[in-house]
């Protein structure tokens, strides 16, 4: 299983959230690209990176801080946040990461991940299925769809999607552990790599993401206030073993 340590970028800082609401930030690093380093040295695998103020937005803010992270580290890099357009998917590319992750357009858009996965492959493109009581949510998660989890999916499958990261977002950034329920329903269908997101908050958490048979789990705020060691973590969960 592959952990994935978060890496937010708002106004160029590392920050998190708590349930995606902008006005819950807790601001960690001034210098994403540093903090990076200090996840790869801890034996990250990959990194996972959001612009946020993209996400808000719906354009990318933060290409500078994602180059940074890119070019400081050895590990690949997957990021989102904001891209709504194959110009954006391309813009991202050009950032330096190894798989592009879709979110909002997705679900307001779902041929432009057909072109993005006929372009770019199935393993370099990934769909975020965030979702609030179950449907999908949209805008840097201010609003909802009209699309369920479930029928998101079956869209993507088509699409030739290979990777989902599925969150709760009424668990994200809270320490309340991950909505693994519906992560297995989603691991449950057999047509993806699932990586589990949003309320990591222990290693009880990360067992139970391996016991469901998710390929990954992102982990944010429970390795920035020490709940979880990235060391101990890849030692025991890392993709090697």
């Amino acid at each position: 299983m592959i952990l994935y340590p978060a890496i937010d970028i708002m106004g160029g800082r590392c920050v998190r959230l708590r349930q995606g609401n902008f006005a819950q930030v807790t601001e960690y690093s001034a210098d994403p690209a540093e903090q990076a380093l200090e996840w790869e040295h801890c034996g990250a695998e990959y990194i996972h990176v959001v612009d946020l103020d993209g996400a808000r937005h719906g354009e990318s803010r933060n290409d500078e801080g994602i180059r940074s992270v890119t070019v400081s580290v050895s590990v690949p890099v997957q990021s989102g946040g904001g891209i709504r357009s194959m110009n954006d998917i391309e813009r991202r590319f050009s950032c330096g990461v190894s798989r592009v992750i879709l979110g909002t357009a997705a679900v307001r858009n779902p041929e432009l991940v057909h072109g993005a996965v006929r372009e770019f492959g199935g393993g370099h493109i990934a769909v975020g299925v965030d979702a609030k009581n179950g449907v999908a949510a949209v805008e840097g998660w201010g609003s909802t769809g009209s699309v369920t989890v479930m029928e998101l999916c079956a869209r993507m499958r088509d699409a030739g999607v290979k990777v989902i990261i599925h969150t709760d977002i009424a668990r994200d950034g809270m320490m309340t552990g991950p909505n693994l329920e519906a992560s297995k329903a989603i691991v449950g269908l057999n047509w993806f790599d699932v990586i589990v997101s949003g309320g990591v908050a222990s290693m009880d958490d990360l067992y139970g993401a391996r016991d469901i048979g998710a390929s990954g789990a992102i982990i944010g705020r429970a390795l920035y206030n020490g709940a979880i060691s990235l060391e101990e973590a890849v030692r025991v969960f890392g993709s090697a073993d």
